[in-house]
């Protein structure tokens, strides 16, 4: 199932006001990538200040095209929290983000619906709670296959090495396909690699074929073809990139997680409303271009606050999306045990969405 971009409607005056507003905060011409800072730029902070949030938080991001580089990169976070200490880290795949809840490292993170569902399950069981969608994902996961291995299908694939980062999105993408082809993930010789070992790998022709993430799948693309991707597996087995916090976090920082949503559903607009200007700033964060960038927007559906607070997502099916997740990775071995169904339904904080979207 493809899916499309959707375009946020709003009111055109205010959609104009904020389009203009926005793209005076990146400078299109900037090309540093600033890993170990902040923020790649000072922006103003596009919703209501709020001086009173005074708390630390601890941030885990991936480099992934979507609205959390954008809130990253304009310093929103910082501009429109003032008085809080907050602090970044990169990370290269949800599966290293759901290892860094486990040991209290971070407090509000980006990991995939395959990854955030199997920390809530044994015998993780994080106490986490899904905060956002950052995005759902289409072709920008996909299986590429190397230009000189003979192989037009996954059957084809059987016996060959297969690369993907465990615990993924991709993963499950890839366990869904295999599944749905009647394979077993011991037909083809699974390797686990992070999208910035992947590249390395591929060149020295170590791998057959990988399911991975942009810009990684970009990169491989130059010597390979697309064989699968993430939207052919959506109606059996839909994937997003979620934020999950610790559930004392939000529990304890109810204003900052408004705050932290408002300025997501910030960027979320911009990607859908003004891309070009989006682009420029995601450019900087992960040191592509805007061109690259826009290219890959293509490949995923973001979706705001508004429409996330319906029937479809936080405000009724994505409790049910997690646990028919948690359903098919405990066929697969990759969980113990499916928990009762409400513990993953009581995983969904709708508080903050409910409130940006109402404003």
């Amino acid at each position: 199932m493809t899916q499309s971009r959707v375009r946020i409607l709003s009111l055109a005056a205010l959609v104009g006001a904020a389009a203009l507003a926005l793209s005076g905060c990146v400078d299109s011409g900037r090309t540093d990538n600033p890993d170990s800072e902040q923020g790649g730029a000072s922006g103003e902070c596009p919703v209501e200040v709020n001086e009173e949030v005074t708390t630390s938080a601890r941030l885990a991001y991936q480099p992934i095209p979507n609205g959390d580089l954008v809130v990253r990169d304009l310093g929103w976070l910082e501009a429109c929290m003032p008085n809080a200490e907050i602090t970044w880290d990169q990370f290269s795949s949800g599966g290293e983000v759901v290892r860094a809840f486990g040991t209290d490292s971070v407090d509000v993170g980006l990991a995939g619906s395959s990854p955030t569902t199997k920390s809530l399950s044994p015998p993780i069981s994080n106490d986490l709670q899904v905060i956002w969608i950052h995005d759902v994902i289409g072709e920008a996961e996909s299986l590429v296959v190397q230009q000189n291995v003979d192989a037009g299908s996954l059957p084809e694939l059987e016996g060959m090495r297969v690369a993907v980062p465990f615990a993924s999105t991709a993963h499950y993408s890839l366990l869904a396909a295999l599944d749905r082809e009647g394979m077993t993930p011991s037909d083809v010789e699974l390797i686990n690699l992070s999208p910035d070992a992947m590249l390395a790998a591929w060149e020295r022709e170590e791998i057959d074929a990988a399911w991975v993430w942009a810009p990684t799948l970009q990169q491989l693309l130059e010597t390979g073809e697309i064989v699968l991707s993430a939207a052919d597996t959506a109606e059996e087995a839909p994937t997003f990139d979620l934020a999950a916090a610790t559930t004392a976090f939000v529990e304890e920082n109810p204003d900052f997680m408004e705050v932290w949503t408002a300025v997501q559903n910030e960027a979320v607009t911009m990607i859908n409303d003004d891309p070009d200007t989006a682009a420029a700033s995601i450019a900087v964060q992960l040191g592509i271009t805007p061109e690259e960038v826009l290219s890959q927007f293509d490949g995923y559906l973001y979706l705001s606050a508004s429409e996330q607070s319906g029937e479809q997502y936080f405000g009724g099916t994505l409790g049910q999306n997690l646990i028919d997740t948690a359903d098919f990775l405990v066929t697969q071995q990759e969980i113990d045990e499916v928990n009762p169904p409400e513990e993953y339904e009581n995983a969904i904080y709708t508080d903050a969405i409910d409130a940006v979207a109402g404003q």
